[in-house]
């Protein structure tokens, strides 16, 4: 999947971005940095100790640490050797950064490697903390790698549905069994396909079927948010970006990412609320998140539900 280009979108297009990780498998990162003391480029000799805050107690993370490919440099953080990639920038402060693929570090250029693990030391808790959240990710994405056959499995408006391949039906259908036990998905997908059809057959049936259904929940949910919010939708389409969620442009033109459709309705009503507000309030003031909460005051829950999760990776 690839990001849509802005520019089809308007000149005064706004975007929802989240964490990218809920968006494409190792796309997140969380970044924070350290200011040197003086701001001016001193001699070389005359190299100034960078300010940090004080540490926080850190959760101690797997003894796998994620490694950067180009990583040059490690430094001891508590019980844990860390690797990290060092890079030299025209910038005024250390900044540090944790992805999936673990710790890099900015820094200006006359700031010397004492300095740096000095630093990475004052900020030991909480680059720990976030290397171990990486880890949990890249556990969690990993587990949510969907098996394209009979039996397989994929989460649909928050709920596990189950894949049937069945050769005497056509297209694809939804079975529900109101019946079905405590713990054991109720939700069956049954798919014109026969038994012999191969992962690529079934994952494009099954895409084919969540981008329509996709459209049907998200023109719904539209409808009800902007009668509430008394706007007009011009136009409404289907983004696979990686790296957005949904965006607006201020001629009433809503982009909302398909893959939404794999959350429960209340993440969906929240994405669907916030490009709407923007129809109202082209920014992120204050003035906006009242216009959000006016319709879902309890908007947080479902924007942290959203930061969190974790795609089923389709290939």
């Amino acid at each position: 999947m690839s990001a849509p280009d802005p520019s089809a979108l308007g000149p005064a297009q706004l975007s929802l971005f989240e964490e990218a990780s809920a968006l494409a498998p190792g796309s997140s990162s969380s970044s924070s940095s350290s200011s040197p003391r003086t701001a001016p480029r001193p001699a070389p000799s005359a190299e100034r100790p960078v300010a940090a805050p004080t540490p926080a107690a850190a959760p101690t993370p797997p003894a796998a640490l994620p490694t950067p490919p180009r990583a040059r440099h490690e430094v001891r953080l508590g019980e844990h050797r860390v690797a990290y990639e060092l890079r030299r920038a025209r910038r005024r402060s250390i900044g540090f950064s944790v992805g999936p693929e673990g710790l890099a570090v900015s820094a200006p250029r006359w700031v010397g490697l004492a300095d740096i693990e000095s630093a990475l030391h004052a900020k030991a808790g909480w680059i720990l903390r976030k290397l171990h959240e990486q880890q949990q990710r890249a556990h969690r994405q990993l587990q949510a790698r969907v098996e394209w056959r009979e039996g397989g499995s994929i989460p649909f408006l928050g709920e596990t549905v189950i894949l049937v391949l069945d050769a005497r039906g056509t297209g694809a259908v939804l079975h529900s069994a109101p019946d079905a036990l405590p713990g054991v998905p109720r939700l069956t997908l049954h798919l014109g396909l026969p038994q012999h059809a191969g992962p690529a057959q079934i994952r494009d049936a099954v895409q084919s079927w969540l981008q329509r259904q996709a459209r049907r929940v998200f023109e719904e949910r539209c409808a009800v948010y902007a009668q509430r919010l008394g706007v007009q939708v011009r136009r409404l389409s289907l983004s696979s970006a990686t790296t957005r969620w949904g965006s607006a442009s201020a001629d009433g033109a809503i982009r909302l990412n398909w893959r939404l459709v794999h959350f429960g309705l209340s993440v969906i009503d929240y994405v669907v609320a916030h490009e709407l507000a923007h129809l109202r309030e082209m920014n992120h003031s204050p003035a906006f998140w009242d216009v959000v909460r006016s319709v879902l005051p309890g908007y947080e829950q479902a924007r942290s539900t959203l930061r969190e999760g974790v795609l089923p990776v389709f290939d």
